[in-house]
């Protein structure tokens, strides 16, 4: 039996972090939310979450610092970053750092989600490739 896809919110707003659970509520996708960085890092292991939706800035470590920690770490989890920074090096540092997407606030629901989609499907196939997940022939 396939798991249930897990997406993780890591968002020091807990409007936002609220506004984004009640969405992937809404479309049917399970998520953790979680208010600061190293709180999400206390409960990650490999494989747990199907993708990490994450603002920039964020006391403590960064959500740029977090997506650099999980690459050490090994982690190929998408990482869709959120944040009201229009500095254009920010993007670009998310995305060369191996971001899926890097959103300016406030966020298209409609646009969120097909890039959640879009990233989950691809970690899948990521998987099922390294033989960490089923096969089409399991």
């Amino acid at each position: 039996m396939p798991k249930t896809p897990l997406v993780a919110i890591v968002d020091d707003d807990e409007a936002v972090r609220e506004a984004l659970s009640d969405l992937l509520l809404v479309l049917d996708v399970a998520c953790r939310t979680f208010e600061r960085a190293e709180t999400f890092m206390a409960e990650f292991a490999p494989d747990r979450f199907d993708c990490l939706i994450t603002d920039v800035s964020m006391p403590g470590r960064s959500g740029l610092e977090l997506q650099e920690r999980l690459r050490e770490l090994g982690s190929s989890m998408p990482v869709i970053f959120i944040t009201a920074d229009t500095d254009p090096a920010t993007r670009v540092r998310a995305l060369k750092g191996g971001a899926y997407a890097c959103l300016t606030k406030p966020v298209n629901d409609e646009v969120l989600f097909h890039l959640l989609q879009n990233a989950m499907d691809h970690a899948g196939r990521s998987r099922r490739n390294d033989g960490r997940g089923p096969t089409s022939d399991d």
